[in-house]
């Protein structure tokens, strides 16, 4: 994959998680304005965070980080990649089963172990109910993963990254027609969760056997390959499981805060935009590509494939990161400030948006530094420090919140990614050319940094300026189209000017998806 086609591949996915991401916010601004941050919100929130929780620990975050450097070698060398993918997906699918019928006898404890602070009134019993239902997601969406795997192993981003909008658009539609028929909006979003798993994996699934590659069950067996796989994955697990373990104590420490689950939940949708656009672009696009490159001993490209990757992600990143600093009242005020969502509500997400935005080049950095280990089939190491950043997230977290309340969990999530970051960064140094920073990207990110303060100055004059049309009736939401378009704008030119970057560059990532 030349450069450009690197680069292209990060345009294609984050142009379709954008556009999810958009309709995720239209999807928590009616949650926002129907529940408000009351009981249900709080219950369907948690419930719906179980299956997403072991998905990432199962799919994305485990599985796949194993499964698609294998399956990409074996593309690579020739090898019988599609029973390779067969077996896995099996596999895959047999142990989830399984699974999700444990999940469903103890639920009450999973519940629990999420939000203990729920005990006692009317959340948790709801959260059980809910989580029953939405829980068999993992299975369908888990499964699509891996399909999305195979498509991205084999240069096909499209249908992968498209999947994710099927399940926004499945939430807004339910919850206006259940308001619409006056039924449980809670109930309605629960039953749509399973409901979205099936169209989810559906999508990807037909995309894959157009592709080449009809995954279909057999008789599960334990294959070398598969025992390899699970060899690999089993660290690469632990180590989604100790991640995992950082969202319960952000959650836990929320639970017993009335409202700070929402709050948390709320602020995580905004900061997960950027993150999503181009984490999960640069993670999906780059990990094949380095396994690729490594089968094929070519060292220069592989350097120059993290290079880029890095310095897209910062220059997406670090502008973001410093508008959700600030200017995070009018984007919370103006997104979800309506109906049951008041000015108290708006103020404690704003505080969270603000400490979440100070970690975002950080988490994003982490899908770039990743991939230099998995590529290898090194799963241990990034398990090791994965431990490291769960003991500061849990010192931060549960030590700051008696003095602080709920915004201890965001300082300490922040806090942990970037030492998670800087552990990744020092275990890079050992591998050589391929992990080598080159002159472009140490010349440009010092400009980076410049350019979004530069924007960042020019967004707090703006918001100070348009005050009274920011908080004024529906007026507002053109004033946060002008104020957003004005640190864009502004972001875009210093960049240029000060050779942070070449707009150049990015038209022709563009002109290559038409």
């Amino acid at each position: 994959m030349q450069p450009i086609r690197l680069v292209s591949g990060f345009v294609t996915v984050g142009m379709w998680t954008l556009l999810s991401r958009v309709l995720g916010f239209v999807r928590d601004i009616l949650i926002a304005a129907y529940l408000g941050t009351g009981p249900v919100a709080e219950a369907f929130l948690v419930a719906f965070s179980l299956p997403n929780m072991f998905r990432r620990f199962f799919a994305e975050g485990a599985f796949n980080m194993a499964f698609v450097p294998m399956f990409s070698k074996k593309l690579e060398g020739g090898d019988d990649a599609l029973g390779f993918a067969r077996d896995a997906f099996t596999g895959l699918a047999s142990v989830l089963i399984v699974f999700s019928l444990i999940a469903q006898v103890a639920m009450p404890f999973l519940v629990l172990a999420m939000a203990s602070g729920f005990v006692g009134d009317e959340r948790f019993d709801l959260a059980v109910f809910y989580g029953r239902i939405a829980f068999p997601y993992i299975l369908f969406i888990s499964l699509a993963a891996l399909l999305s795997g195979v498509l991205n192993a084999t240069g096909r981003f499209v249908a992968a990254a498209a999947a994710p909008v099927l399940l926004n658009v499945l939430f807004v539609g339910a919850m206006v027609l259940a308001n619409a028929m006056g039924w449980p909006v809670g109930d309605a979003l629960a039953w749509t969760v399973p409901v979205a798993g099936v169209a989810q994996m559906a999508l990807v699934w037909r995309a894959a056997a157009r592709a080449g590659f009809r995954l279909t069950l057999r008789r599960p067996r334990m294959t070398p390959e598969l025992k390899r796989l699970a060899m690999i994955a089993a660290p690469a697990a632990l180590a989604g499981g100790v991640v995992q373990v950082n969202l319960l104590i952000g959650r836990q420490v929320a639970s017993f805060f009335d409202g700070a689950v929402a709050w948390l939940s709320y602020a995580d949708r905004l900061y997960q935009l950027p993150l999503g656009v181009v984490g999960i672009a640069i993670g999906v696009v780059l990990l094949p590509d380095l396994s690729r490159r490594l089968r094929a001993e070519d060292t220069d490209g592989g350097r120059d494939a993290f290079n880029r990757a890095g310095e897209m992600a910062l220059a997406l990143t670090v502008p973001a990161a410093v508008a959700l600093a600030v200017i995070p009242g009018p984007l919370v005020g103006v997104l979800f400030q309506r109906g049951a969502f008041d000015g108290a509500d708006a103020a404690a997400t704003a505080a969270a948006v603000a400490v979440y935005g100070a970690g975002l080049p950080a988490f994003v950095m982490q899908k770039v530094l990743q991939p230099l280990f998995f590529a290898r089939e090194d799963t241990r190491r990034p398990f090791y420090y994965a431990l490291a950043a769960l003991a500061v997230n849990a010192g931060l977290a549960i030590g700051l919140a008696p003095f602080i309340g709920y915004i201890a969990a965001a300082f300490g999530t922040t806090l942990a990614g970037w030492a998670m970051v800087g552990l990744l960064w020092r275990g890079s140094r050992g591998m050589g050319d391929a992990a080598v920073l080159d002159a472009r990207f140490v010349r440009r990110l010092g400009r980076i940094v410049l350019a979004s303060g530069g924007m960042g100055a020019i967004l707090w004059a703006g918001a100070w300026a348009m005050a009274p049309w920011l908080h004024a009736g529906a007026g507002r939401y053109g004033a946060l189209a002008l104020l957003i378009g004005l640190g864009i704008g502004a972001y875009f030119a210093l960049g240029h000017l000060l050779g942070a970057f070449r707009l150049g560059e990015f038209s022709r990532a563009l002109r290559r998806q038409r």
